[in-house]
C-alpha cells in the first residue's frame, strides 16, 4: 500500500511537468467529450426514433412472406420492391395470437396512388350541374334559384379570366389557329345570348362548357398519396399516438379513408395559404427573418406571382367584396384585384403577422382553402401488382396525425385506407369482384372447360357446345344501371371482421406486451411459422423501416470510427511521448534503480503516470460532455427540419446522459493508456544504475 502511495505521488508530481503531457491530455479530453456527447445523443435519438417508427406504423415486429425477393421497407425504398403477398391473413393471425407476448397482429399493405382533381372551372361546373339536377327533380325554391345564379356568375367570371389570358397572349405572340378558335368559343360562352338560353337547355350548355371551355384552364391538380391498407379499427386501437384531427373515424367495417393531416395540409390546401403558414412557422420556430432568408423570399415571390388560384374562386360579389377590403387595408385606390393581391402578399418582417391574420380573418372566408373536405368522395387510381391501373371511389372521413409527429413528413406521409379498398386497388379478389366476375361469366354464357379437353371441345364434335355465335341485341339500361348501383352500394356496406381478416395482405405489424423480449418473441414467431407452414419472414421495426431505420446505426458507426481514429492517434502520440519522456528520465530512473528500486517498481511507475494522465483528462472530458448533455437535456435540441422531427419523435430532443457512455469512455481511456505506455515502460525497466552513473560523468 505504501509503494502504491509513492507511485501516486510521483505520478501527480509529473502530471503537468512536461508539455507533451498537456498535448496528450488535450487529445484524450476531446476524444472523451466527443464520445460521451455523441453516444448519448445517438442513444437518445435511437430511442426517440424507435418511438416514431413503432408508434406510427411499424409496431415492434413486422412479418411478411418469406417468398419475397426484396426486403420490406415501410418508409420507401429505391424502385418498386418485390414483396410477395400473404394469401390468408386470418391464418397467420390465429396462429401468432397464441404466442404469449403478442398483444395484437394488425394487417397491412403499403402502396402509392394518384388522385386527379379537375380545375377550378370543373369544380364550379360540377356544383352547377348538381343544382340543375335538383331543379329537374322538382326543386323550384328561391334558395336554389339564387344558388344557381351565383354559380352562373362565377362561371362567367372564370370565362372572362380565360379570355383575358388569351388576349394577353395575343399581345405577346402571334396566335395559332387553335387559339383563334378558342377565342371564338370563349366569346360564345361569355355572350348574353348563351346565358339567356341556359335554362332552356341546361345540360346541353353544361356539356358545351365542360368539353369546349374547361380544358383551357390549366390549374388542375394531380396528387400522389402513399397509404397503408389496414383494419382501421385495429390500427387505431393499437397505435395510441394516432388521433383524429378533423372529421371522424371510418365507421367500423365500412370502406373509407383517413388522410394524413401532413399530406392534407401540404397537398390539398390552397398553395398561397400553405406558403403563408410555412413563412409563419419559420419565423416563430426557427427565428428566421424574411430580410435574411432566401427561402422565405422565394415563397413570397411565388405568392405574388400566383394569385390566379384565388381570383378564379371568386364570383362577382366576392370579387367586389375582396376588392373593397383590400383597398381599405392597404390603402389603395386600385380596382384590379390582380394588382391588389400581389401588393397585399408583398410582406416583410414588420407587416407579416398583421397581414397573415388579415388573410385568414377576411380573405380566407371568401374562398375554398382546401380542394377536399372531410366527407367528400374521391377517385383514387393505383397500379395493381400485375401492372394494370385500378381505381376505386372512396369517401374521406377525416384527417389524422400522430401525437408528437405532427410536422414529420416521414411519419405523416402515409394515409390510412380500409383493407377491402386496398385489396381492390392492389388487384386482389374481393367478394364484390368475385360476384361481378360470376355475373359477367353467366351473362356472357361462358363455359369453363378442362385444359385436357380443350382441343376436343373446340375441334371435335362438341363445337356447338363450346362456341356460340354472337348476335346484336339492345342494351337493357335499367339492368346495367342496376348493376352499377349494386356495385356502388358496397361503399356503404359494413363488412364483418371475418371478411376483413379472410383475405390477402402484404405484411402485418405485431405489437408486443413486453418489448424487451423482442428477440425471444421473434424466435417463437419463426417456430410457429415453420410449424404451420406460414412461410413468414420476421424482422424488427428497425429493419422494416428500411434506410430510415438504419440511420442511427450508420451514425453510430461513423461516430465510433471517428472516436477510434482519435484514440488511435492518441495511442501513437502517447506512446511516442512516453518513450521520449522515458529517454529524458534515464538518469532519474537509473538513480532510482541504484538506491534499490526494482524493475517492477519502474514498470508500475510509468504505467501509473500514464493511466493517471489519461484518467485525469478523461474524467475532465467526461464531465464536460455530461455538462453539455445536461444543458441540452434542459433546453432541448430543436428539430430544424422534417427529418429531424421524425428522428427526435417531436419538435425537440431532450437527451439524457447514459451510464453506459461514461463507463465505456473510462474503459476506452484505460485500455488506450495502458497499451500506449506498456512498451515505453518495459524499455524503462532496462535502465541500469551503471547508465545513471555514466550520465553523471
Amino acid at each position: 500500500m505504501n509503494q502504491f502511495s509513492v507511485l501516486l505521488q510521483i505520478a501527480f508530481r509529473n502530471l503537468f511537468a512536461n508539455f507533451l503531457n498537456i498535448v496528450i491530455g488535450a487529445i484524450v479530453f476531446i476524444g472523451t467529450l466527443l464520445f460521451v456527447v455523441g453516444s448519448s445523443l445517438l442513444n437518445n435519438m435511437e430511442g426517440a426514433m424507435s418511438k416514431s417508427i413503432i408508434g406510427s406504423v411499424a409496431g415492434n415486429i413486422q412479418v411478411y412472406s418469406d417468398k419475397s425477393k426484396d426486403e420490406l421497407s415501410l418508409f420507401g425504398s429505391f424502385g418498386a420492391p418485390d414483396i410477395a403477398d400473404i394469401p390468408d391473413f386470418s391464418k397467420i393471425k390465429s396462429a401468432l395470437m397464441n404466442i404469449e407476448n403478442i398483444k395484437s397482429v394488425i394487417p397491412m399493405g403499403v402502396n402509392n396512388a394518384q388522385v386527379a382533381y379537375g380545375n377550378t372551372l370543373d369544380v364550379a361546373l360540377e356544383k352547377l350541374r348538381k343544382t340543375v339536377n335538383q331543379k329537374n327533380k322538382g326543386d323550384h325554391s328561391d334558395a336554389l334559384r339564387r344558388t344557381m345564379e351565383s354559380y352562373k356568375s362565377h362561371i362567367r367570371q372564370i370565362v372572362s379570366v380565360i379570355q383575358g389570358d388569351l388576349r394577353n397572349l395575343s399581345a405577346l405572340a402571334k396566335l395559332q389557329p387553335s387559339d383563334k378558335e378558342n377565342m371564338a368559343t370563349l366569346k360564345k360562352a361569355a355572350s348574353e345570348q348563351f346565358w339567356n338560353s341556359f335554362d332552356a337547355d341546361p345540360l346541353g350548355h353544361l356539356e358545351f362548357l365542360e368539353n369546349k371551355i374547361a380544358y383551357l384552364l390549366p390549374d388542375s391538380d394531380f396528387y400522389n398519396i402513399g397509404y397503408v391498407g389496414t383494419d382501421i379499427d385495429s390500427f387505431k386501437n393499437n397505435f395510441d399516438r394516432m388521433e383524429i384531427v378533423e372529421g371522424q373515424m371510418v365507421p367500423s367495417g365500412q370502406r373509407g379513408m383517413l388522410l394524413s393531416k401532413f399530406v392534407y395540409e401540404h397537398q390539398f390546401k390552397l398553395k398561397t395559404a400553405h406558403r403563408l403558414d410555412e413563412i409563419k412557422e419559420a419565423m416563430e420556430n426557427k427565428h428566421s427573418a424574411i430580410a435574411r432568408d432566401p427561402n422565405l423570399q422565394f415563397l413570397i415571390k411565388q405568392n405574388k406571382t400566383q394569385t390566379r388560384e384565388i381570383i378564379l374562386q371568386l364570383d362577382p360579389v366576392s370579387t367586389a367584396k375582396m376588392r373593397k377590403a383590400l383597398q381599405i387595408y392597404l390603402p389603395s385606390a386600385e380596382k384590379d384585384l390582380a394588382i391588389l393581391l400581389p401588393l397585399f402578399l408583398d410582406v416583410n418582417d414588420k407587416n407579416f403577422i398583421d397581414r397573415y391574420n388579415f388573410f385568414y380573418s377576411t380573405i380566407a372566408p371568401m374562398i375554398e382553402l382546401y380542394r377536399l373536405r372531410p366527407g367528400d368522395a374521391i377517385t383514387i387510381k393505383a397500379y395493381t401488382k400485375s401492372g394494370f391501373i385500378e381505381s376505386v371511389n372512396i369517401k374521406v372521413y377525416g384527417t389524422f396525425q400522430f401525437k408528437g409527429l405532427e410536422k414529420s413528413g416521414l411519419a405523416g406521409g402515409l394515409s390510412l385506407m380500409d383493407l377491402m379498398s386496398f385489396r381492390d386497388l392492389y388487384g386482389f379478389l374481393t367478394p364484390e369482384k368475385l360476384a361481378e366476375a360470376k355475373h359477367l361469366e353467366k351473362a356472357a354464357g361462358v363455359k369453363i372447360i378442362d385444359r385436357d379437353k380443350a382441343e376436343e371441345e373446340l375441334f371435335g364434335g362438341a363445337w356447338d357446345s363450346a362456341v356460340s355465335t354472337g348476335s346484336q341485341t339492345d342494351i337493357d339500361e335499367k339492368k346495367e344501371l342496376g348493376m352499377i348501383r349494386k356495385k356502388d352500394s358496397s361503399v356503404n356496406r359494413a363488412y364483418t371482421q371475418s371478411e376483413i381478416d379472410d383475405g390477402v395482405v402484404i405484411n402485418a405489424a405485431i405489437i408486443l406486451k413486453d418489448p424487451s423480449k423482442i428477440k425471444e418473441t421473434m424466435k417463437q414467431i419463426k417456430t410457429v411459422s415453420d410449424k404451420n407452414q406460414l412461410d413468414l419472414r420476421v424482422v424488427t421495426w428497425q429493419k422494416a423501416a428500411g434506410m430510415i431505420g438504419q440511420f442511427v446505426l450508420v451514425a453510430k458507426v461513423i461516430l465510433y470510427l471517428v472516436v477510434f481514429i482519435i484514440f488511435v492517434v492518441a495511442l501513437v502520440i502517447i506512446n511516442n511521448a512516453v518513450m521520449m519522456a522515458t529517454l529524458q528520465r534515464v538518469q532519474e530512473i537509473g538513480t532510482m534503480r541504484a538506491i534499490g528500486a526494482g524493475r517492477s517498481f519502474v514498470l508500475a511507475m510509468i504505467l501509473v503516470e500514464t493511466v493517471l494522465l489519461g484518467l485525469t483528462f478523461g474524467i475532465a472530458g467526461t464531465a464536460a460532455g455530461s455538462l453539455i448533455i445536461k444543458v441540452l437535456g434542459h433546453n432541448g435540441i430543436p428539430a430544424m427540419n422534417e427529418f429531424l422531427y421524425f428522428f427526435f419523435s417531436g419538435p425537440r430532443l431532450y437527451p439524457a446522459l447514459g451510464v453506459g457512455s461514461i463507463v465505456w469512455s473510462m474503459v476506452i481511456i484505460f485500455i488506450v493508456t495502458i497499451v500506449s505506455a506498456l512498451y515505453p515502460a518495459i524499455i524503462a525497466t532496462r535502465v541500469s544504475p551503471i547508465t545513471a552513473m555514466q550520465s553523471e560523468e
